[in-house]
């Protein structure tokens, strides 16, 4: 393609590092424009150093706007120039975990309207006109709430976005692929396996139903081979401080969140594709490429 240009829509500051990173380094790195828009400013992430827990919603209440420093680290580390908060920063505010007090926040994104959110991505859509819009699948990659309305708000800005009905002076696009990033089941087997032999020394290792964040592998439709950008995640993974803990590099390519549970971090990612039409199927009948089959 002369100028591809992909979107990704995540929940919190450290989410594009985690689930996504390396594929994004690859298309910066290969000439693609790449744009992430955050929902939220993670207000309610549990601090883990302690010279930062002041920062706490419980505290201070300025985390988020310390993450706003760290995601812009994070960005520069993955080759990231535009990104943009949905609304702007602090329209909506972190949810918490599902079942928390924090979900009945009346700013919070879990109960925003999804009309009203996706007003503000549209926009960015039609402006940005993305050929490939990544974002979280129903169940929110593991049932976050913030992620699960990250999926819903996506979903009905993509609507919107292609609808000529909806008039606010810029041209409708349809973005001809939309993909849920997602693990293979079978990949964090592999992974528990890899980190048991490894014995973290700086976090536990979990069992796969307590994970809780992977598909069967017939789900899976793609797998970006960006294995070569992975330095470039783990020092985003490592910008995020206030949230991840990064495994020293003699250790590996680990790292573990306040729960303490540890995680490879992967250079080969996979998704879901949700929306339009599959390209040619490399090895493992899977897309290699998140463009793949598109032209123009």
């Amino acid at each position: 393609m002369k100028e591809p240009r992909i979107l990704f829509v995540h929940a919190h500051p450290d989410d594009e590092s985690i689930g996504t990173g390396a594929t994004m380094a690859k298309y910066t790195a290969e000439g693609a424009h790449v744009c992430l828009v955050t929902c939220t400013l993670g207000e309610e992430g549990e601090v883990i150093p302690e010279d930062l827990r002041h920062l706490a919603s419980d505290k201070e209440d300025r985390l988020g706007e310390y993450r706003i420093g760290e995601l812009a680290e994070a960005c520069a580390a993955l080759g990231v120039r535009d990104h943009r908060f949905l609304g702007g920063a602090g329209r909506w505010r972190d949810s918490g975990m599902m079942g928390a007090a924090t979900n009945d926040h009346p700013g919070c994104f879990w109960r925003a309207d999804v009309d009203t959110a996706a007003l503000d991505l549209v926009p960015v859509i039609r402006e940005v006109r993305p050929h490939v819009v990544v974002t979280y699948d129903e169940r929110g990659n593991y049932g976050h709430p913030d992620h699960i309305q990250a999926h819903r708000v996506t979903w009905r800005a993509y609507e919107l976005a292609a609808d000529p009905a909806h008039e606010d002076g810029a041209e409708p696009w349809r973005v001809p692929k939309v993909y849920a990033y997602a693990t293979p089941r079978t990949v964090l087997a592999r992974a528990i396996a890899v980190m048991r032999e490894a014995k973290l020394p700086f976090a536990r290792v979990a069992g796969l139903d307590e994970l809780g964040s992977g598909v069967p592998d017939g789900q899976v439709t793609s797998a970006v081979d960006a294995r070569a950008h992975l330095p470039a995640k783990i020092a985003a993974l490592r910008a995020h401080r206030t949230q991840i803990v990064v495994a020293p590099d003699e250790v590996g390519p680990f790292f573990a969140l306040s729960n303490n549970l540890g995680q490879q971090a992967f250079g080969t990612e996979y998704f879901i594709l949700q929306a339009g039409e599959l390209g040619p199927l490399g090895p493992g009948r899977r897309e290699r490429d998140l463009f793949a089959g598109l032209t123009g």
